[in-house]
């Protein structure tokens, strides 16, 4: 405990953990306050990002960066699924496939292109193991081929009513996380010594006993959870007071929140020469985004939801998700990487995030 307080103290955006029971008492206090309970929910959001990004880098320093990747991936995505739970239990689909569209695309291209591009300007050239990359892009292009078949046969074929996609959702659903459980299984049992770290990085901070890491990730996840919660609350009547569509809230604005604790561990790791770890977390969470989360979400849907979701996305995510992850396997493909390279992939997703903004996908 004394380890978190000396970290706390010393490190000035955890200062704005103050924000965190400012938001519980905004949302018990004013619950009609959504553009202030929006921004609250944000600022408290980075902080516990920070906080699970040096928990996560303390793990894997025990488990390695595979290990490590999967872990943060695998916290960094509650906030995803807990968005989209709250989103699927109103029947707000459309900002569930946004957001679940969006995650993928920001985390292949902004985390990916970001992490590239830090690690640059800081080191001049760096290494990853392309071996990992590679499967991970593969994973994606997967999905994404999953996600575009509702979409073409439904625009394709007239005959194809909606009891038919359902039950196609349905069956690919369980089909990707079939698959995402055994290429679980390849990485890290079968086959884990082809995905080791190709560089080693730099010494940093003593990390945290594993026990001090394990328990504050599990605390942080909690917290990241509930302030997620009003953030989904607030998050489209904040969306109209600042003049965006609801489109470009869940594709881009939920996230980009949503993925904040990944994004700080990716960041860190690429700074530190670690960029295994980095391309671990991008690739690795929209990999389990696209063949885990969203399929749970169609899954569940049948459960909590007013009417069942299909994976029939518009065709304009459809041809975004599938540009992000050609480019992901494009750049990831020698395994080496510099600053320019992060550039270029966050060009990509700053025209995916203009042309939402400007002109917003049908609604289906």
């Amino acid at each position: 405990m004394n380890l978190l307080l000396k970290e706390i103290r010393h490190n000035p955006l955890l200062w704005l953990l103050v924000f965190v029971p400012a938001v519980f008492a905004g949302q018990a206090l004013k619950p009609e306050a959504h553009t202030l309970l929006f921004a609250l929910s944000v600022l408290a959001i980075v902080p516990l990002a920070a906080l699970l990004s040096h928990a996560t880098e303390s793990v894997a320093a025990k488990t390695g960066d595979a290990v490590g990747g999967l872990l943060n991936a695998t916290l960094g995505n509650l906030t995803e699924l807990v968005i989209a739970l709250t989103a699927l239990h109103a029947g707000q689909y459309m900002l569930v496939k946004a957001s679940i569209a969006g995650a993928i695309v920001t985390n292949t291209l902004f985390m990916l292109g970001g992490s590239f591009l830090l690690g640059g300007l800081k080191h001049h050239v760096q290494e990853f193991n392309r071996g990992s990359a590679r499967m991970q892009a593969g994973l994606l292009f997967l999905a994404t081929v999953a996600l575009l078949i509702p979409s073409a046969v439904s625009g394709s074929d007239s005959t194809a009513g909606a009891a038919f996609i359902e039950e196609l959702s349905v069956g690919l659903a369980v089909l990707l996380i079939v698959v995402y459980g055994m290429g679980m299984l390849f990485s890290l049992k079968t086959h884990r010594e082809l995905f080791a770290s190709a560089q080693a990085g730099e010494a940093g901070e003593a990390p945290w006993p594993v026990g001090l890491a394990l328990a504050t990730l599990a605390g942080v996840t909690v917290l990241v959870a509930l302030v997620s919660e009003v953030f989904v609350e607030s998050v489209q009547e904040a969306a109209v007071a600042f003049g965006m569509t609801p489109a470009f809230v869940g594709f881009i604005v939920v996230a980009l929140v949503g993925a904040a604790a990944e994004m700080a561990s990716a960041f860190s790791g690429a700074r530190k020469n670690r960029l295994d770890l980095s391309v671990g977390i991008a690739l690795g969470s929209a990999s389990q985004i696209a063949l885990f989360v969203a399929p749970v979400l169609v899954l569940l849907s049948y459960v909590i939801g007013p009417t069942p979701m299909s994976l029939q996305f518009w065709p304009g995510a459809v041809v975004m998700m599938l540009i992000a992850t050609m480019t992901a396997a494009l750049v990831t493909n020698s395994g080496r990487s510099a600053w320019f390279v992060g550039v270029l992939v966050l060009a990509v997703y700053l025209v995916f995030a203009t042309t939402l903004y400007l002109m917003p996908p049908r609604v289906q």
